[in-house]
């Protein structure tokens, strides 16, 4: 029970350390458009994000995909601007019911680039050959789920309290908080080391 805790709280704190916040901040853009009433919604794409995420795990390590670090680390901030100018021309359109399908397909492959941010970090804490890896990274795809989960949780009150106390419509609010997010997801794609070469 105490190796299950030790993975699940690495999962925890790989979404929420403060000095790695991409991760909380694609959550923020994911998640933004919606309100409590869209639970079951979210819950399916957070859920499908950590599968990516594990799915990329297992294929790095039984090395079957690997990638240069340099190009998922700008990759990750990429995801997020996709997703974050999705929500900003989409904001109080009409068809966010009808597009679940591609929004939750874009969500897994996303997943699949940020769980390959952290396939070398994830390799090097789990000792033994890839077959030993396997239980592990299951723990540790719980601890990011629930990771996941409390920050969609605190969006969803923000958004909540935006828009019932300060009186923002959800289009409003959709568009400040996804300006906020390019704001903050801009620098790193200009900081990164890929343009380095």
């Amino acid at each position: 029970m105490s190796e299950f805790w030790v993975y699940f709280t690495v999962g925890l704190k790989h979404v929420l350390d403060i000095h790695a916040y991409d991760h909380v901040l694609f959550l923020i853009a994911l998640t933004v458009p919606y309100s409590f009433k869209d639970w079951k919604r979210v819950l399916i794409l957070v859920t499908l994000f950590t599968i990516g995420h594990t799915l990329s795990l297992l294929l790095s390590v039984y090395e079957i995909v690997l990638i240069k670090e340099s190009l998922v680390e700008f990759l990750i901030p990429i995801t997020i601007l996709i997703t974050a100018f999705f929500h900003l021309f989409t904001a109080g359109k009409s068809g966010k019911k009808e597009s679940i399908s591609v929004v939750a397909f874009i969500t897994l492959f996303f997943g699949i680039i940020h769980g390959l941010g952290f396939s070398n970090y994830f390799k090097s804490i789990v000792p033994g050959d890839a077959s030993s890896k396997l239980v592990p990274l299951l723990q540790f795809a719980l601890g990011i789920e629930a990771a996941q989960l409390i920050v969609v949780f605190l969006v969803l009150i923000v958004s909540f309290v935006v828009q019932t106390f300060f009186r923002f419509s959800k289009r409003d609010w959709t568009l400040v908080a996804t300006a906020f997010v390019i704001g903050v997801v801009i620098p790193m794609i200009i900081e990164s080391p890929i343009w380095n070469r």
